[in-house]
């Protein structure tokens, strides 16, 4: 079942959106060469925390971190560790949810470590853009589908593969919400968009085949043929105005 939102519950994903976008922001001026992605997530969570959220993918069927890193042709779900040093050249996929007053607020973003070359930027700018013609379909009485096509046509545009195996989704007060948002479609086809829903629309597209597997850890999420991949999401509220990104970073 669908659940519709009032205003009282977005504004309240808002907050959390808000903490959402504060964290990313903060990263971005964090990823460089020689960082581990423990540190990321320790950064993350104490910030999260002092501003009287919960980190949401903490404990999330057992996921043993705050945030979900994920670097070249590591697609989602990778897991921060002392480990995992960044290093001139790489990428890497930050994931991160957040749950204030009960309700959550998810988003995603692909940083560059350093100077990265031409095809890795075609990678980061086509998912980017794919998540931005995306919201624009958001609008009252579309469907899902055409939020599926969006991502698409700029994938095909960039020649990139789109991940079918991990979708988006609604939130709201639970992660995993429906309707499922896939990163493909048909126009006119799918669940209508009404007002008061909330969904994460979140590209997976890869600089080869969509095809994707999940590591021994259980959760890591990497592409077949190892190419590189990006990752973008907002969540977004279905207003009567148009699309509201309750996620938004400058």
């Amino acid at each position: 079942m669908i659940v519709i939102k009032s205003k009282e519950e977005i504004n309240k994903m808002r907050q959390a959106g808000k903490i959402v976008a504060d964290v990313l922001y903060k990263l971005n001026e964090l990823v460089k060469p020689g960082v581990t992605t423990e540190e990321l997530d320790c950064i993350a969570r104490d910030y999260i925390e002092s501003q009287g959220g919960v980190p949401t993918f903490l404990g999330y069927h057992g996921f043993p971190r705050s945030l979900c890193t994920s670097i070249n042709e590591e697609v989602v779900h990778g897991i921060p560790s002392p480990k995992r040093l960044l290093e001139e050249g790489d990428i890497i996929s930050v994931d991160c949810g957040v749950t204030l007053n009960g309700f959550i607020g998810d988003a995603a973003v692909t940083y560059p470590v350093g100077s990265i070359d031409k095809d890795v930027e075609r990678l980061i700018t086509g998912t980017q853009k794919s998540l931005e013609r995306a919201i624009t379909a958001v609008l009252v009485d579309n469907r899902i589908g055409d939020i599926g096509h969006a991502v698409q046509s700029v994938a095909k545009e960039y020649k990139l593969g789109v991940v079918r195996d991990f979708v988006g989704h609604g939130v709201g007060r639970n992660m995993h919400e429906e309707p499922q948002v896939p990163n493909f479609g048909k126009p006119g086809t799918g669940p209508r968009l009404r007002a008061g829903m909330v969904i994460a629309i979140e590209p997976m597209l890869n600089l080869g085949s969509h095809e994707v597997e999940v590591l021994d850890d259980k959760w890591t999420v990497v592409t077949k043929d190892r190419k590189w991949s990006a990752h973008f999401e907002h969540t977004i509220a279905v207003t009567e105005e148009g699309p509201e990104i309750l996620t938004r970073y400058e």
